[in-house]
């Protein structure tokens, strides 16, 4: 979908489908009653009729309207208020996007000019919006004999006053690249397990790599893995005739010689739980453990896509966790790429134990900070459902800069104390570590196992068990999360 800015009078603008906002009993803001005053009162009529009530996400269209040049006018309701939530103003562009998508004409207009949302400016606004349309536009058919009808809609315009019609176009360049990445991590989380295994998860970084200049990938087999000592990584593949691969992005878009930030992705391409085995309800969805390593990847394809000046590196920790004669068992003790030892009492806490030897591993890179993203707990879903991702770290301003970058990208995550008590949790009298620490406080043990490799630079950690993924249900599928919230952290450090 394309998105384009325009400053003109919406009432002279060709387009199959012209979008004005309004409120509640029949109050209208410059823009629309500029409309209605061209349309002999249109909009007026309306309200009188009883057809518009004004009320949220409510949606009328008005065909063939009178001196518009327009085949249809739409007409949305915003509410009360003349500054509405940014949840709200979201729910709003999903009903615009709901109505583009029951309409024809292969394009929109929208018009801005009305729309205040609270505690943010047009350019935050205007993101929203075309993040959300282009998200709404999102189908996954790949595998289903009848495709899903071609969208029509191929080009929306966004209408603001002149003075502001650079901050809009910024948005649009900037909310297409992070819906693109979105649509990346959603088309490898909603694959099968069948096809979206480790070395596919490779090669689909080296198509990236392909599609973009500036791009190096470097793919890590398990002889490479042997080579560098990481036990824990290699125990977890062990049990799977899929082979593990560690996949390494390089971006250098910013100065020669600055830091990089790095992501770091869990790919788990599907977790049985190993010997540990989960119960058989729902374990479909266990395709969705690396949507972690998806996340990272749709990140870089947003960073591309704006070309932002910044160095990045990417590491993706995939593999395959399953049962079998050679799968690791409780009780295993194995060592790390940092030389820790950890005993395994649960197979099925699979994903710190590839993401503490990818961890290590990022320390060669010097970086500026390092993310790790992954769905670790079923606690963080306990204790956070699934609106929000938990964030733990061991640098305040790290966590802070990230738990802004999630609300201003409407991404939201929720810091959970790292507290060193929790850390005896891990005791084991055998090894240096255990890899899990009892029931209580699971996604909090989970980061305090994953600090143990994280003491020599600035470090965050995103559990996204509970957003990575809608459950259940016709609605079912990947949701593109974090990326939002990562590519507006980068953002925030290109300023």
């Amino acid at each position: 979908m394309e998105f384009v800015v325009k400053s003109a009078k919406p009432a002279t603008l060709k387009t199959a489908t012209l979008i004005a906002t309004v409120f509640e009993e029949g109050r209208l803001g410059a823009a629309a009653q500029a409309i209605d005053l061209a349309t002999g009162g249109a909009i007026a009529q309306a309200f009188k009729r009883g057809d518009l009530t004004g009320k949220p996400g409510q949606v009328l269209v008005l065909h063939n309207p009178a001196n518009l040049k327009a085949e249809r006018l739409l007409l949305v309701g915003l509410g009360k208020d003349e500054e509405i939530e940014p949840r709200q103003w979201r729910k709003v562009a999903s009903a615009i996007g709901g109505a583009l998508r029951n309409l024809g004409g292969s394009d929109a207009t929208v018009v801005l000019q009305d729309v205040q949302v609270k505690g943010r400016d047009l350019y935050a606004t205007t993101r929203m919006l075309v993040e959300t349309l282009a998200d709404g536009h999102y189908v996954f058919d790949r595998f289903k004999s009848k495709k899903a009808d071609p969208r029509a809609l191929k080009k929306v315009t966004l209408v603001c006053d002149k003075a502001q019609s650079g901050d809009a176009e910024r948005a649009a360049v900037q909310g297409a690249a992070i819906a693109s990445g979105m649509a990346l991590t959603r088309d490898l989380g909603n694959m099968p397990p069948n096809v979206c295994q480790p070395t596919y998860m490779a090669e689909q970084a080296r198509q990236l790599a392909k599609g973009y200049k500036g791009l190096k990938v470097e793919v890590l087999d398990e002889n490479k893995l042997r080579e560098l000592g990481a036990g824990a990584f290699l125990a977890v593949a062990q049990g799977s005739d899929q082979p593990p691969r560690m996949v390494v992005l390089q971006y250098n878009g910013g100065p020669k010689g600055a830091k990089p930030h790095v992501l770091v992705g869990k790919g788990i391409t599907f977790d049985t739980g190993g010997i540990s085995i989960k119960p058989a309800a729902n374990m479909d969805e266990m395709k969705y453990d690396m949507c972690g390593a998806a996340s990272v990847l749709g990140t870089f394809r947003a960073v591309l896509d704006m070309q932002l000046p910044i160095n990045l590196v990417g590491l993706l920790a995939c593999a395959e966790n399953m049962p079998s004669g050679h799968a690791t068992r409780p009780g295993d003790i194995v060592t790390t790429m940092s030389g820790q030892t950890v005993e395994i009492l649960n197979t099925d806490a699979e994903g710190r134990l590839v993401l503490c030897d990818t961890l290590t591993y990022a320390e060669r890179f010097k970086p500026e900070s390092v993310i790790d993203i992954a769905t670790l707990t079923g606690a963080c879903i306990v204790a956070l459902g699934s609106n929000t991702s938990g964030l733990m770290g061991n640098d305040q301003a790290l966590a802070d800069a990230l738990l802004d970058a999630g609300t201003r990208a409407d991404d939201r995550a929720w810091q959970l104390p790292l507290f060193e008590e929790y850390q005896e949790q891990l005791d084991s009298p055998f090894a240096d570590i255990a890899n899990i620490g009892g029931p209580k406080a699971g996604t909090i043990t989970a980061a305090c196992f994953l600090s143990r490799f994280t003491k020599s630079y600035r470090w965050a950690h995103l559990d996204i068990a509970g957003t990575a993924w809608i459950s259940g249900g016709k609605e079912k599928g990947a949701t593109g999360r974090p990326v939002p919230l990562l590519t507006q952290y980068l953002l925030d450090q290109v300023r």
